[in-house]
């Protein structure tokens, strides 16, 4: 299997000059559902975590932060829907989205080869990282973006603190030892709530907090693999007992293993996160359970969900980012 260089052309497809569209049908950007705070926060992640990006790519970052800091209120929340008109269509809040920007922001601020784009993202970071979420899922985001802050500037102690209090919401022992995980649900992006404890673990050097990180991954691959490989948890979530039917497998769940793969694998050396990200990597390009590829070759756009039928054609913002994120881990990882 010879995994494709991530190609933005499709990325490019579906931004304008104020944002990322959210939706596309096919490859065309349906203006019409206009932006959302997380995507163009993922967008964020992606073009600056990408190395020696063109000017295209550079161009993408800045449309995409200048979106995030529109987005944001005085108290550090974040609006998450814009309409096509230009207008919000929600109050700003602390939901998953702030969790995104914020991950967004740490990263541009960490990895950005431009030193404006660095000061910009870590000043928005720095106004939402006062806040905190009750939601799993948002502090488990706005974690990942602290361990990227704390990457280049260490000393940062806003960053730290949100780590560790991210870890501490998403890091709870469960009553069942048959289900270890903090919430009583697998719904999307799960693989972020184990990263983010791995990642607090390996900063603050505490090795009990870093084996339940690990722990809670293997747990979290050992449910999603199946005879062909990754066989992700489906749209609307899962619970032991259920029957997985047949509902749609989701992009983003395979680019969040594929994330956590790749920290588990840098902080441990452990060359079994390896292997696994190489089956997040291989289930894009049609090692999956309908032996579908995941991607269009003539558009570079990520399809949008894995139907027993095949995939969904639709190659909206969310399913491209979580295709290229998962080559940009594929091309810098060593042969396995």
């Amino acid at each position: 299997m010879i995994a494709p260089r991530p190609d933005f052309a499709h990325l490019r497809r579906l931004t304008d000059d104020t944002g990322l569209f959210e939706h596309a049908r096919h490859a065309t950007a349906r203006r019409a559902h206009g932006y959302c705070t997380d995507d163009v926060a993922r967008g964020l992640v992606v073009t600056c975590r990408q190395p020696d990006p063109d000017q295209s790519v550079l161009g993408l970052a800045e449309v995409y932060l200048t979106f995030l800091c529109h987005a944001q209120d005085k108290s550090g929340a974040f609006h998450n829907r814009l309409g096509f008109d230009r207008q919000w269509q929600d109050p700003a809040g602390l939901g998953d989205w702030w969790g995104r920007a914020l991950w967004g922001l740490g990263t541009a601020a960490a990895h950005s080869p431009l030193p404006w784009l660095r000061t910009e993202a870590l000043c928005a970071f720095a106004l939402g990282a006062a806040q905190r979420s009750a939601d799993p899922h948002a502090m488990a985001f706005a974690g990942l973006g602290a361990a990227q802050v704390l990457h280049r500037y260490p000393e940062d102690t806003a960053a730290a603190s949100l780590l560790a209090d991210a870890a501490a919401t998403v890091s709870v022992l469960p009553a069942d030892p048959a289900w270890p995980w903090p919430v009583k649900r697998l719904t999307y992006a799960n693989a972020a709530l184990a990263e983010v404890v791995i990642l607090a673990g390996h900063v603050a050097k505490d090795q009990l907090l870093l084996g339940r990180g690990l722990v809670m991954l293997k747990w979290l691959h050992t449910v999603q693999s199946g005879p062909d490989g990754l066989s992700v948890i489906p749209a609307g979530g899962w619970n032991l007992g259920e029957e997985r039917g047949d509902r749609d497998q989701q992009p983003i769940e395979v680019a969040a293993l594929a994330d956590a793969y790749a920290t588990a694998f840098a902080v441990t050396g452990d060359p079994v996160w390896q292997t696994y990200l190489q089956q997040a990597v291989s289930w894009f390009c049609g090692n999956n359970d309908t032996a579908t590829v995941m991607w269009d070759p003539s558009t570079h756009g990520g399809y949008d969900g894995l139907t027993p039928e095949g995939p969904n054609l639709n190659q909206g913002a969310e399913s491209t980012l979580a295709f290229l994120s998962t080559m940009q881990h594929a091309q810098r990882m060593a042969p396995i």
